[in-house]
């Protein structure tokens, strides 16, 4: 079938998740990150990318993000579209393709760390600020907007650096003080700009979490807010604006598969996503739905396997030990974008959802019937401990000579196991999600013991030279970087902090 011309495309809105009764544009629905009642904005219907994978294979990363977003985000001009896409996918990463794939014993490593700070959130939060400003222009806001958002470590410092100086803007991020790496902490300590703030709180990710979505459902906060000249948004996965840009890489990912001669045309792959906050494998999910031939998707926990017990059991409970590993970005307990795929296997019924998300507030848990766990056939979930993820860098390394991080470790390891269960042979692309470098010390730790006596900056150097790759300038950066925030607060004090910062009295 031919490309459709961007007018061509019917419009879609966004439904909330737990109100049937709002429905907004996609403008709207990035404008204001969080729907009513804590509820998450979804496309109204999955559009078809009905573009011949002949056509996919010539187009480059930036092509490739027109042709997907637009069918999502159809109340944005062609020329709007396209100016985002400019400003986010440029010399900011150090690599043409933007997300290359290396083959590596047998896998196709998608890698989705060579922006600006080395972890695969680059990809969606260096378009972001420019799909909220046009979002805000569109929709005639006055207010100042304030991004507030929670991290377990890459979101934060891809938001701060896509954000810091942005006109009309200010960014507030929290994080677990002693629940990041030393290098992901730096990287968001150092943060310059006026408009930026950051906070560590004694407390989880969760906590963190928790606290950002219970401002944004505050009604006497927000009126503070617009009396002050601001309205929130949010730069994690809840906002569609963050979700939207991640389905691109995986049609970029089959699409260059196809032109390297690794698959025919419509063959089907597998895709392995390291996840705890579910919206990196929901984005391979809507990818799907669109049309891509992605035959099973492997949702890869760590050792907080909440996630693997869940696609185990149709039940979800947070209700356990919350453990700190060597891949903190996934040491998530609630997993905010589930919420999105609950709803859809629900029959789109806004009542149904909000009643489990009621059960997992009040009770930490909620359990799907059997007729929607039917619906996850699709997916496959297993975790690695953190013994596993270690022998998993090293065992890569001493076969091939290619270092991977910690995260992409436990995909890497619940691809071993798959494979091990299933037999399944399926051509399968890995979602590389940070640098190695971002997690120096566990990777180097896995790899050989001896380098346990190195600064954290000696293994940097170390790393470079035994995986033979450039320290990324996300890292060099900060080696002499001045740390320029240093506000920490209890995890009840999280409001009062963000109206210092604001100035409201």
């Amino acid at each position: 079938m031919r490309q459709q011309r961007k007018e061509e495309i019917m419009a879609i809105l966004y439904a909330n998740t737990r109100d049937a009764s709002e429905k907004v544009t996609a403008s709207q629905a990035i404008l204001n990150g969080l729907a009513k009642h804590g509820g998450l904005y979804v496309p109204t219907e999955i559009p078809k990318l009905d573009i011949p994978v002949e056509e996919l294979a010539k187009m480059s990363y930036q092509e490739t993000a027109y042709a997907v977003m637009s069918r999502f985000l159809t109340d944005f001009t062609e020329e709007e579209l396209k100016n985002c896409i400019d400003r986010a996918y440029d010399s900011k990463f150090d690599t043409p393709e933007i997300a290359p794939l290396v083959e590596a014993d047998g896998a196709y490593y998608l890698e989705l760390f060579h922006g600006a700070t080395i972890a695969f959130k680059d990809m969606a939060l260096s378009i972001l600020p420019h799909l909220l400003i046009t979002a805000a222009r569109k929709n005639e806001v006055k207010e100042d907007i304030v991004i507030l958002t929670a991290t377990s470590g890459d979101t934060g410092k891809a938001a701060l650096a896509g954000f810091a100086d942005v006109e009309g803007t200010k960014i507030i991020v929290f994080y677990p003080k002693n629940g990041v790496s030393p290098i992901q902490e730096k990287q968001m300590v150092t943060q310059k700009g006026d408009n930026t703030f950051v906070v560590g709180i004694h407390g989880n990710f969760d906590q963190a979490q928790t606290g950002v979505k219970q401002m944004f459902s505050d009604p006497e906060m927000k009126a503070e807010l617009l009396q002050a000249g601001y309205r929130f948004s949010s730069a994690n996965s809840i906002n569609i604006g963050r979700l939207v840009p991640q389905i691109v890489y995986y049609v970029y990912a089959y699409a260059k598969m196809y032109a390297n001669g690794r698959i025919a045309a419509g063959e089907p792959i597998n895709v392995v996503v390291p996840t705890g906050n579910f919206g990196n494998i929901l984005a391979a999910f809507y990818a799907k739905n669109m049309g891509l031939p992605i035959a099973k998707l492997i949702c890869a926990s760590n050792e907080n396997k909440v996630l693997y017990d869940f696609f185990r059991t149709g039940e979800y409970d947070r209700n356990r030990e919350f453990i700190l590993t060597s891949s903190p970005s996934m040491d998530i307990l609630i997993s905010s974008n589930l919420e999105r795929l609950i709803y859809r296997i629900a029959g789109e019924n806004a009542e149904e959802n909000a009643k489990l998300m009621a059960a997992l507030s009040t009770d930490g848990k909620y359990t799907i019937t059997d007729e929607m766990k039917a619906q996850l056939e699709n997916f496959y979930g297993n975790y690695t401990t953190e013994k596993e993820t270690a022998e998993v860098i090293s065992a890569l390394y001493e076969k091939t000579g290619y270092v991977i991080d910690t995260h992409t470790a436990v995909a890497a390891g619940v691809y071993g196991k798959y494979k091990a269960e299933t037999k399944d042979e399926t051509k399968t692309v890995i979602a590389s999600t940070a640098s190695p470098f971002k997690f120096t010390r566990s990777v180097m730790d896995a790899i050989d013991e001896k380098y346990d006596s190195m600064t954290d900056f000696e293994l940097v150097d170390e790393l470079s030279k035994i995986a033979n790759v450039k320290v990324p300038q996300a890292i060099e950066d900060i080696r002499s970087a001045a740390v320029l925030h240093k506000t920490v607060c209890e995890v009840d004090e999280m409001p009062n902090i963000v109206k210092e910062f604001l100035e409201i009295r």
